[in-house]
């Protein structure tokens, strides 16, 4: 799975989060369900980790040049992530922007064409600050130990990063965490480790057309807490075939017999395109079901809430210094996506693994030049910004802060998107404005309710505007 929007600076596929939970990054597997249809549709209509999605950017004409696109940007706090988009093989759920089966000579041209890259981006920005650090895919330790330290080196010194000095998140995969690989991340820097293990049932793991056994995720796991990496995350899924609520529970407690620092909890989505996609099944209760059992499990173990998906060990620290709503991302990587105050863009996006294999071949193969300029994006107006802060903030168990919206936009949250959190309160979504005293009683804080977050796969799709609608709507799975 790659790194997202809640997770600590983890983007899921190239996806940053809020403050003190990135994605995660971020992430494979579990992500958004494509066009969305509102919150009447169904409690699942689509992972938000980002906003707007890939599927509403569009080739930019005239293509703007890096220098341009960052020239009044801040860059005192970014974000800095690295895309390798490389597999040992394809899981029946993912929608990962990856490849399976690269061989080595292309992971050496993939490198050689992120050096390429990042020495473009570099000499677009003035003097910038790395402030948190991620590299998730596909699986980034698909990469040998060797050539880990490869990137590890050019980012480092082209870039300007001090790897070592900030959070630094790592997606892996039990198959790939391996000691040699361990050993480079620790002495790099990684602070935070994730790891996709889904489910400890083996016929689960079977259902999902996923390569592993139980004991190799037991065996994966005791190397990286022997390694002693600051934090570890372990990514569940949901909703698997055959998978009870027995079962669900026997992989809840598999994963805490390690303590991890974080657990997510996704829901299985299956999309066009990929295996499971293709068998067509209605089991949304089924889902919101073992959701608040895995949710009050972990509560009940010591952790707390930070998203639906989110649940952070009591007393570990999730702070990275990094603000999504107000702070840059920069991407290097073919499936990495950028983010700037009024514009977010990447390359192309696609699913399907003959068009990913164009997209990674036509990306080793570019220009120097070529990387110098931004390709397929999305322009943000005044109304997608308070937008995208609205939906930031709101999927998120702390919520939204009325205040640092006011003094942003110049206007009320509850001005702004009136209709649409009215019709969340009257679902029982969305908790009374609480004011928060001291030090300001003019200050508040929109929160979901526990069912809010519940469905939040519904209110984010719910809230987004028609021109992304439409563009997303208009966009053709491959």
């Amino acid at each position: 799975m790659t790194a997202s929007p809640d997770r600590g600076p983890v983007p899921e596929t190239a996806e940053p989060g809020p403050v003190g939970a990135p994605a995660r990054p971020v992430p494979g597997g579990p992500a958004d369900a494509g066009p969305h249809q509102g919150a009447d549709a169904g409690p699942y209509q689509g992972y938000v980790y980002a906003y707007p999605h890939k599927t509403a950017y569009r080739p930019l004409e005239p293509r703007p040049s890096l220098r341009q696109v960052w020239a009044a940007e801040p860059l005192g706090s970014l974000f800095l992530y690295l895309h390798i988009p490389f597999c040992e093989m394809r899981c029946g759920f993912c929608n990962l922007f990856t490849r399976t089966g690269a061989p080595e000579e292309l992971v050496a041209a993939y490198l050689d064409a992120l050096e390429r890259q990042a020495e473009a981006v570099r000499d677009a920005l003035e003097e910038p600050r790395f402030v948190t650090a991620a590299v998730g895919g596909g699986t980034p330790t698909y990469l040998s130990a060797a050539e880990l330290t490869r990137m590890f080196d050019l980012t480092e010194r082209i870039m300007g990063a001090d790897l070592r000095a900030v959070p630094l998140s790592v997606e892996t995969s039990p198959a790939t965490a391996t000691a040699d690989r361990l050993a480079v991340l620790a002495e790099r820097g990684t602070t935070r480790i994730s790891i996709g293990v889904q489910s400890f049932v083996d016929a689960e793991v079977r259902a999902a057309v996923r390569p592993q056994k139980r004991q190799e995720v037991e065996a994966a796991l005791g190397r990286i807490r022997e390694t002693g990496f600051e934090t570890l995350n372990i990514d569940l899924i949901y909703g698997i075939d055959g998978q009870t609520e027995r079962s669900w529970r026997r992989s809840l407690e598999a994963a805490l017999a390690w303590r991890p620092e974080e657990i997510y909890l996704y829901p299985l989505y299956v999309r066009p395109l990929t295996g499971l996609g293709r068998r067509a099944r209605d089991w949304d209760d089924h889902r919101l079901g073992l959701y608040r059992q895995g949710r009050d499990h972990l509560l009940a173990a010591g952790y707390e809430q930070v998203s639906m998906r989110m649940f952070r060990l009591r007393g570990s620290s999730g702070a990275t210094g990094y603000d999504c709503q107000s702070d840059g991302m920069v991407g290097l990587g073919c499936g990495a996506r950028s983010y700037t105050s009024g514009l977010h863009y990447s390359y192309e996006y696609a699913v399907g693994a003959g068009q990913v294999r164009a997209i990674i071949d036509g990306y080793v193969r570019l220009a120097p030049e070529e990387f110098a300029v931004a390709n397929v994006g999305f322009r943000l107006g005044e109304d997608e910004r308070r937008r995208r802060h609205l939906i930031q903030s709101l999927l998120q168990a702390e919520g939204l802060d009325t205040a640092a919206y006011r003094e942003r936009f110049g206007t009320e949250a509850t001005a702004d998107f009136g209709q649409e959190l009215e019709r969340m309160a009257g679902r029982g979504w969305l908790e009374p404005l609480e004011p928060v005293r001291p030090p300001d009683p003019a200050t508040g804080r929109l929160r979901l309710t526990a069912e809010g977050l519940a469905h939040s796969d519904a209110i984010g799709p719910a809230l987004f505007s028609g021109p992304v609608r439409e563009l997303m709507a208009g966009y053709q799975e491959r």
